[in-house]
């Protein structure tokens, strides 16, 4: 019998060192969702002879009016004079958020933009257990949950000049590179119309960029057959919670988790110049579920894509 005691005493310090052992894994989780991270990427993208352009992706903010550290380093970006803005969506977490969002844009919103929007600019966010996103995806949508106000977003964005690709076209021109867009709404709730942007890129044009908030394989692939040189798209927060290393274990779509985040192809074994191929950039964007406010692995960023001319034949 006397080995009860020693069996209990075993289990007890067990417990207690899983409990610190989880908290100490939360505190760092909840520390690191705050530690905003600018990212640089070149892409071989331009003509040869046009000037490099500057290129701010912003993806899934998530903004709540509390979170003013994030507020003050989305502030910081206008300094980085960028060309051209691209904002693949979920800027909202919270019925007040919109000009608190606004706000930390501040400069930005003088420069030339287009954007598209994601479901948590629809639809106010609830509580998930993160580990839920591992399982199988249902396609069911919590679409019963009170809606932000994403209609007055849409009007400050347009208001500011920035250009509405919600399953549809743009086009402008930044530093004298033409630029021809297309964008779908979001495609995690089902809201892309992928019929209405059918169709070969504005051959015309001497680059062709496309919008997604989320990048489901349906969408890019349109894209890259119809000719895009590159897609834009966030949504999978670089699976928020990753192995060390930042191995994705999920990206809450059906694109692979080794494609998360970051610069690819696409398809993803095709190389630059292939038919039917394109640049894919994926953000891991800059923010959480309100209520899960944890990251690991996977810093919150935004990323300045510098776009440069290829070296392919055109």
């Amino acid at each position: 019998m006397a080995l009860l005691p020693v069996l209990g005493r075993t289990l007890s310090r067990t417990v207690a060192f899983g409990a610190v052992a989880g908290a100490g894994l939360a505190s760092y989780a909840a520390w690191e969702a705050r530690q905003y991270t600018l990212r640089r990427v070149t892409v071989p993208l331009l003509p040869a002879g046009h000037a490099p352009l500057k290129v701010l992706h912003l993806s899934d903010i998530h903004m709540a009016p509390d979170q003013r550290a994030k507020q003050e380093w989305l502030r910081g970006l206008a300094a980085l004079e960028p060309d051209l803005v691209i904002d693949t969506g979920d800027n909202l977490s919270h019925q007040r958020a919109v000009p608190v969002v606004l706000d930390a844009l501040g400069g930005l919103l003088d420069v030339p933009g287009v954007y598209v929007l994601g479901s948590n600019d629809y639809y106010a966010p609830g509580f998930r257990n993160p580990f839920a996103y591992l399982l199988p995806d249902t396609g069911k949508r919590n679409t019963s949950v009170p809606q932000l106000p994403w209609p007055d977003l849409k009007d400050r964005f347009n208001q500011a000049g920035w250009l509405d690709l919600t399953n549809g076209f743009g086009s402008l021109t930044v530093g004298g590179t033409s630029i021809a867009f297309a964008g779908v709404d979001d495609p995690h709730l089902g809201y892309d119309e992928l019929e209405r942007v059918a169709g070969p890129a504005d051959p015309t044009a001497d680059l062709r960029l496309a919008v997604s908030h989320a990048p489901y394989l349906r969408v890019l692939d349109q894209f890259a057959a119809d000719g895009y040189d590159a897609i834009i798209a966030g949504h999978t927060h670089g699976g928020q919670v990753c192995l060390p290393g930042g191995r994705a274990l999920t990206t809450n779509c059906d694109l692979e988790p080794e494609r998360a985040r970051g610069l690819h192809r696409h398809p993803a074994r095709s190389a630059p110049g292939d038919a039917g191929s394109a640049w894919l950039h994926v953000s891991a964007g800059l923010g959480t579920n309100p209520y899960v406010r944890f990251r690991v692995a996977c810093r919150p960023e935004a990323t300045l894509l510098t776009l440069v001319p290829s070296t392919e034949p055109s």
